[in-house]
């Protein structure tokens, strides 16, 4: 019987009041005399920006797939419902996992008294001046490979407790009181289901795919005049030349929605590297600037490497144009929107930037929004979320610095006679 439940979770910033969530969540089971039993581990979707990737090491492409906290709370509800919480620095993690509890529609009375805490316990049991999960656990010559992933620090704080077991002839009734108290928090019905995990290792095992890999194989058919909205799609998610994996997706559902094979879609991919090259030729000559775009969409594409020099001859042959590709440019008075924080320089500094060059910054996305600006293209916050929904093109940083030494004024409208 595993009296403990051992728990570490990663969150998006410190303070679940200010509406920050978890990221990632392990349980490490543990039983009355210090061995571990069982490990359960989850990457979570926080359904917004993910917060310092730089401390716990995941990007929102990172956590895209992963189940959300209520598709998880049943199975992680059955993990501590009737064990001992366990964590280090349990003040921060349990007030986390009730908010979260909560938001799914569970009350449950997790606080920093609901468990016991190795980091308090540390000063119980070992002569540390700090009392950092590393330093404890160097204190006791065990190493943690991973420092901020979940179910390493887990599996670092089950190593602690093992250690203050053994150094008790009996420690349930040393800590009697706490136990009772842990044991006794109410825990409310849930229904009996678990969801998809996702874990780190899956996450650096997976091999990516071009997203033309999804849709089916079979004979191409003549789709020209049904090609525009994928087209449109397309044009607006290469707009900073990558494809992230919202967008990947989203191509995919609107090729399906239109019945696309495999084979149908690389057709209407060689159109529209044909409209690009359209473009670069407007003026007589290709730039080595030019050809490397026009590389860069083909592999973005999932076209071959000799599809460029295809591309230019066909632009050169076909004397109309089979889709409209045009270069999107801001221009003076339309709306940005920024979300996520931007690498080495401030929003106060973005936003003056942005209007020193005519444009309108706004805090929230509206249908008269031109561009959203994100940390990650992938970002999950409710700005992203909404431009996605209305089709808003959403670029990074660097992309829409470059595009701001190019915001040009529209062109003035003639005058009318009277």
């Amino acid at each position: 019987m595993s009296r403990y439940a051992v728990v570490d979770i990663e969150t998006t910033g410190l303070s679940a009041a200010l509406n920050h969530r978890i990221l990632e969540v392990a349980v490490v089971l543990v039983d009355n005399v210090g061995n571990r039993v069982y490990e359960w581990d989850t990457l979570v979707n926080p359904v917004r920006d993910v917060g310092a990737t730089e401390i716990h090491g995941l990007s929102a492409a990172d956590v895209y797939s992963a189940p959300t906290f209520d598709q998880i709370a049943p199975e992680l509800g059955s993990l501590l419902r009737g064990r001992v919480p366990v964590a280090h620095n349990l003040s921060f993690d349990a007030p986390f996992l009730a908010a979260e509890f909560a938001r799914a529609g569970y009350f449950v009375e997790l606080d920093g008294n609901s468990g016991l805490c190795t980091m308090r316990l540390a000063s119980h049991y070992l002569s540390v001046t700090s009392r950092t999960l590393e330093a404890c656990c160097d204190c006791i010559g065990y190493r943690i490979n991973s420092a901020h992933a979940a179910l390493e620090d887990a599996r670092a704080a089950a190593q602690l407790l093992a250690y203050y077991i053994r150094q008790e002839d009996d420690f349930t009734r040393h800590w009697a009181d706490e136990i009772a108290a842990a044991q006794g928090v109410a825990w409310p019905a849930m229904p009996q289901v678990t969801a998809s995990r996702v874990s780190r290792e899956s996450i650096a095992a997976r091999t990516e795919k071009h997203f033309l890999q999804r849709l089916p194989s079979r004979a191409s058919r003549k789709i020209h005049t049904e090609a525009d909205s994928y087209l449109a799609v397309l044009d607006r998610v290469l707009l900073d030349r990558r494809i992230s994996h919202h967008e990947a997706d989203e191509l995919v559902a609107v090729a399906e929605m239109m019945g696309l094979s495999r084979e149908d879609a690389v057709s209407i991919h060689r159109l529209y590297l044909i409209e690009r090259a359209r473009l670069a030729l407007e003026d007589g000559v290709v730039t080595p600037d030019e050809r490397s775009d026009l590389k860069s969409v083909a592999t973005l594409l999932g076209l071959p490497a000799d599809s460029v020099d295809s591309a230019l001859k066909s632009a050169t042959q076909q004397h109309h144009k089979i889709y409209t590709v045009e270069r999107f440019e801001l221009k003076v008075g339309d709306a940005v929107v920024f979300t996520g924080e931007a690498p080495e320089i401030s929003r106060a500094d973005l936003e003056y930037q942005a209007r020193a060059a005519g444009l309108r910054t706004t805090g929230s996305v509206s249908r008269k929004t031109t561009l959203v600006v994100a940390a990650d293209p992938d970002s999950l916050s409710g700005k992203a979320r909404k431009a996605r929904r209305l089709g808003i093109p959403i670029v990074d940083y660097p992309t829409y610095l470059r595009m701001l030494d190019t915001v040009r004024c529209p062109q003035a409208r003639p005058a009318l006679g009277g």
